[in-house]
């Protein structure tokens, strides 16, 4: 199948489940996830359930009503936006006489199309053959089902080794190989980065919170940001500059979702440790989406998975600033009621801001600066006026407090600057 192929897109709500995210939300989302893989959606719908069936999931009537919604929309797939058995997904592809996949397919196969780098790929590959494992049965009389590699969605039928369990299981262990040599890699490059003075600053936060084009006004990059869910994948790192910190590295890592398929948390869990040797944390959240706290409630699950949360009062081992994006998009009151909330809780970093136009950034970056300085001590310096080099490098360090006439000596005039610094470059000021 195609990009472009008509598929109707069908969210299971369970009535006896409480909380969690508002099942009209988890549909949009599910629909921006066919949008971000080519497929254009002709319906959507939420399918009440009380008892899941084992079999099919969804019951007779159900599974009726949904063929009758694809048959009239002409739909050629049918996604179904939870967890299914690889039992489930066969009954259910009898039943509509359509190609079912779930939203652990729908997102490998995002996973696969998006991932740009050797290590991307390496990660999605084996993601899916991990995934893919448990459907052998399925897989041996519905191989037209599936892309030449490790798609879902179309091209002609994977050849029979490619689903020989043995091969699978080969392949998984040499991908797992490969992906240690590249964790040992970038690990070697992050003791490089530990040993130079410069601080690193990860962006987190839900996919199409605004992630990249934050990335992109701080620092000029060209990293792809559009409107659509994983529109990047894998980490990219700039240089910045931030009051009083002449140089710190800014990462930007991928979306999180909720309900990532386990597959993929593990998979990617070369690229997520560097937000575990981050300085600073920015989570990025998309608060004009009123699914927003839900989001949050993700991300911070996926950060206390890493480690970089623990305890019962959710205490992170790393600070986090939250950026609130999207802020041109409320509406006047709603922007004063989150506004009251921001000053409701001094004790949190929270600044509002919007990526698009750049409104509330040199605020973030201030903030940011601020942590990153938080050790730092008062120092007087009593410098010639001739040495502009090393008033400039004080200047660019750290944070001028003051700059007064230090009257004059044998070396000419001289200025007495107060300056904020940290002790590593009070050290390295000394030997300039």
């Amino acid at each position: 199948m195609t990009r472009g192929a008509r598929a109707v897109v069908v969210r299971p709500s369970f009535r006896v489940r409480g909380g969690g995210a508002d099942p009209e939300a988890r549909l949009e989302e599910a629909k921006g996830l066919a949008l971000a893989i080519g497929l254009a959606v002709a319906d959507a719908i939420i399918v009440p359930i009380r008892e899941a069936r084992a079999g099919t999931l969804f019951g007779e009537g159900q599974i009726q009503n949904i063929f009758a919604t694809c048959e009239m929309e002409q739909a050629e797939l049918v996604i179904v936006d939870g967890s299914l058995t690889a039992i489930q997904q066969r009954n259910l592809e009898e039943k509509l006489k359509r190609k079912v996949i779930d939203r652990t397919g729908l997102i490998l196969e995002i996973f696969g199309e998006r991932a740009a780098t050797a290590e991307g790929r390496l990660q999605v590959e084996l993601a899916h053959l991990d995934y893919q494992a448990g459907r052998l049965v399925r897989s041996w009389t519905h191989l037209e089902r599936q892309r030449g590699g490790f798609g879902f969605l179309g091209g002609p039928g994977e050849t029979q080794i490619e689903a020989d369990r043995r091969m699978i299981r080969d392949r998984m262990a040499r991908l797992r190989r490969e992906l240690e040599q590249v964790r040992r890699t970038r690990g070697l490059h992050r003791s490089r980065r530990e040993k130079a003075p410069w601080p690193v600053i990860a962006l987190v936060g839900y996919t199409n919170a605004g992630k990249s084009t934050l990335f992109n006004h701080l620092t000029g990059a060209g990293v792809m940001a559009e409107d659509l869910l994983f529109a990047t994948l894998d980490p990219t790192m700039r240089r910045i500059r931030l009051p009083g910190v002449e140089k710190a590295i800014l990462s930007d890592t991928v979306g999180f979702i909720s309900d990532l398929p386990t597959q993929l948390v593990a998979a990617f869990r070369a690229t997520l440790e560097e937000v575990t040797a981050a300085d600073v944390i920015v989570h990025v959240r998309d608060i004009a989406n009123p699914d927003s706290l839900a989001q949050k409630r993700q991300v911070l699950e996926v950060l206390e998975e890493l480690g970089l949360i623990e305890g019962e009062g959710a205490v992170p081992t790393i600070p986090i600033v939250e950026a609130w994006n999207k802020w041109d998009l409320l509406p006047p009151d709603r922007a004063e009621e989150l506004q009251a909330q921001i000053s409701a809780h001094p004790d949190e970093v929270i600044v509002p801001l919007s990526a698009l136009t750049g409104g509330g950034c040199d605020e973030l970056l201030a903030a940011v600066a601020r942590l990153l300085t938080a050790g730092a001590r008062p120092h007087e310096f009593t410098v010639p006026v001739s040495d502009g080099q090393r008033i400039a490098w004080l200047y660019a360090h750290g944070e001028v407090m003051a700059d007064e006439d230090g009257g004059e000596d044998e070396r000419g005039p001289l200025r007495r600057l107060t300056v904020r610094l940290e002790p590593r470059e009070l050290g390295r000021f000394a030997r300039l």
